[in-house]
């Protein structure tokens, strides 16, 4: 975005614009944490689920 245009959508609708855009940012950051936990978690139960399945008896 040009600083022309942030200026003009500033003082045609005040901040809140600037606080929705914050908003959104922090949001994408949570997201992206959540999945970095469910990448790392899913990573433990599957190297789990092979070292189990290597251990039972095969039969």
């Amino acid at each position: 975005m040009t600083e022309t245009l942030v200026k003009t959508i500033l003082s045609e609708h005040g901040p809140w614009v600037g606080l929705v855009f914050y908003l959104l940012y922090r949001d994408y950051q949570k997201d992206q944490a959540t999945r970095e936990a469910l990448t790392r978690t899913t990573h433990v139960l599957v190297e789990l689920s092979t070292l189990i399945r290597e251990r039972l008896p095969r039969g």
